[in-house]
């Protein structure tokens, strides 16, 4: 592919996730175009060892757009990556086709592995905002990893994650996330917990508002028992 095709392709990336692109100018202004653009040129002199430059380029963008790529990392076609702002893609991480990044995610390591550190996104993923990814594990194609969540192990396929640590909140979803990048209706199962203990307290409540009154019933019961058996001796007494 020639530069003049693949810029094209990048254009084509960015306008169709975000909707604010009104023109193909305003993509040159796009922090995700300069920095993918840079990190292909980085990448191929890092597959041909010159380590050194590729670091330079890579530093460079990350000064220009505050985002930060290891010139290491493999990446599919169509990466968007969305504002930008503090994102790291570690040096062993590999992503595939399509993938979506907002601000602030971290494609990272945990500090204790050697060779491969660093995840693997398949195609089609979608991480939100602040999300940290952190270890050698898999995310499956067209998975969805919730704003704010910290992801320690693997992902099947099909797959929403949230919450810190992140787990599975729903499965099979096979809707695509870069077609529909919606980062705020997922699942939430902290909430979810919360209205079911709030449905068992309000049932538990009414429980022992009925035992209350059970037990008041038969306190007056038994209360008007003593006072017949009473009367009932007074006048067996006075008839003696």
């Amino acid at each position: 592919m020639g530069i003049i095709s693949y810029i094209k392709e990048e254009i084509n990336v960015v306008k169709e996730r975000d909707p604010a692109i009104k023109s193909d100018m305003e993509v040159l202004l796009y922090p995700s175009f300069k920095v993918i653009l840079s990190y292909r040129v980085a990448h191929k002199l890092y597959l041909k060892k010159h380590f050194f430059l590729a670091r330079w380029i890579s530093q460079r963008a990350v000064r220009k757009t505050g985002i930060e790529i290891h010139p290491g990392a493999t990446i599919g076609k169509g990466l968007f990556i969305d504002h930008g702002s503090g994102v790291i893609i570690g040096e062993t991480a590999i992503l595939g086709d399509n993938i979506t990044l907002y601000q602030g995610v971290t494609l990272g390591g945990t500090g204790k592995e050697q060779g491969k550190r660093h995840p693997t996104l398949e195609d089609n993923v979608m991480v939100s905002a602040g999300a940290k990814v952190l270890g050698s594990f898999t995310i499956g194609e067209n998975s969805k990893i919730g704003a704010g969540s910290v992801v320690l192990e693997e992902v099947p396929p099909n797959c929403t994650v949230v919450g810190v640590p992140g787990r599975i909140v729903r499965r099979d979803d096979r809707k695509v996330p870069r077609e529909e990048l919606d980062q705020i209706h997922l699942p939430d199962p902290v909430l979810n917990d919360i209205k079911e203990l709030q449905i068992a307290n309000f049932q538990l409540h009414e429980k022992l508002v009925a035992m209350e009154k059970r037990l008041k019933c038969m306190t007056c019961a038994n209360s008007n028992c003593s006072k017949e058996e009473k009367i009932r001796e007074e006048s067996e007494s006075e008839t003696v």
